[in-house]
């Protein structure tokens, strides 16, 4: 049996120019990315996220090899729903993890 991760859409902000006040004007650029893991935190991770960051976490993503796309504070899609990423991505060393994914994104529920 062989493990497959589901694709998600990333929304990373890009500036698309400036106002008529010479402040960045920002929109966003989507991006589906194949082969996400999706995990749901333990009753103890979500506790500790809160009292340490002040966070809720959802889910945590496993994030492809390979993958040069900008987690931080990027908003993604899947299930349907929005989130939004926080804190900075964990990744380790490719040659060390036998499974095809090496970084580890926190992400919590986002309301627009």
């Amino acid at each position: 049996m062989q493990i497959t991760g589901t694709t998600i859409t990333l929304y990373n902000r890009t500036q698309t120019g400036t106002d008529a006040f010479n402040r960045p004007v920002y929109g966003e650029t989507a991006t589906t990315v194949d082969n996400v893991l999706i995990g749901e935190p333990s009753s103890e991770d979500i506790i500790n996220e809160l009292n340490l960051t002040g966070k809720r976490l959802a889910y945590t993503l496993a994030i492809p090899k390979g993958d040069t796309h900008d987690w931080k504070g990027a908003t993604v899609e899947f299930f349907g729903e929005r989130f939004k990423t926080f804190g900075a991505p964990t990744q380790g060393l490719d040659h060390l993890i036998p499974l095809s994914w090496n970084m580890k994104v926190k992400v919590e529920r986002y309301e627009q």
